[in-house]
């Protein structure tokens, strides 16, 4: 099981302050999104593709890697969707699940065309991300919500703005068109939809507590911020028990 190490700190007496003085729900996504910005903002310009990679940052093998990303993020919304008995959640669920393999598919055609051949490529060979692994720990609709499409989605936007940003670098002109009108704008939709979730339903202290530990653990965990993890905690990754 992953450990969620990633809380910050807090004082009984601040606990307490914070239940008797519940921040409302716009505040405190407003400063969870705070946080993602302070620390997205430590990123170096190429930092999501060069720890995504293990500095490979070449336009094939990152696309072959998005097949891997794509892939997870439409399994863990199809995985949740049974157990989450909210219709609204659901319903965005259902609509991350359905994008995310489009995606995967349009991404494959990409590769095709550029010339890579994928008849023997298998994107879950070497096994599924520690993120994917946590993500299927996570018990409660506010919490999946807040880790997957409101933290991991901000993440795909970091990492797909500087993917583009890389391929017109490279002049990969269409490439860089597909992330910029097909599969950017949708990935920033789900985050949307992720964040107007949590303002709705994130009220009680209780569970602004647990979707805060979700949101950091996510970012703490996943792959494109590992480098900066390492960084900002002396972590290279979240400890596994």
């Amino acid at each position: 099981m992953i450990e969620a190490t990633h809380e910050r700190p807090a004082s009984a007496a601040a606990r307490a302050s914070h239940k008797e003085n519940p921040v409302d729900a716009k505040t405190f996504v407003a400063s969870l999104l705070d946080e993602m910005k302070e620390l997205f903002g430590s990123l170096g310009e190429t930092e999501t593709l060069e720890a995504e990679s293990d500095g490979q940052v070449e336009v094939i093998p990152l696309l072959r890697l998005a097949l891997m990303s794509e892939l997870e993020a439409s399994e863990i919304a199809a995985y949740w969707l049974p157990s989450t008995p909210e219709i609204d959640a659901k319903t965005l669920l259902a609509e991350q699940c359905s994008d995310e393999m489009r995606h995967y598919n349009l991404i494959a055609k990409r590769l095709a065309v550029l010339g890579d051949d994928l008849s023997d490529f298998d994107p879950a060979k070497e096994g599924y991300s520690p993120l994917y692994h946590y993500l299927r720990t996570l018990p409660t609709t506010l919490e999946r919500v807040a880790a997957g499409p409101f933290a991991c989605e901000a993440v795909a936007e970091v990492r797909n703005a500087q993917f583009i940003a890389f391929c017109r670098s490279v002049g990969d002109t269409k490439t860089a068109r597909l992330y910029e009108e097909v599969i950017h704008p949708e990935e920033i939709h789900h985050h949307h939809l992720g964040r107007r979730y949590l303002e709705r339903h994130a009220t009680l202290p209780e569970a602004q507590e647990r979707v805060a530990v979700a949101v950091r653990s996510s970012l703490a965990i996943a792959d494109e911020l590992k480098t900066l993890t390492k960084k900002t905690t002396g972590l290279s990754s979240v400890p596994m028990s």
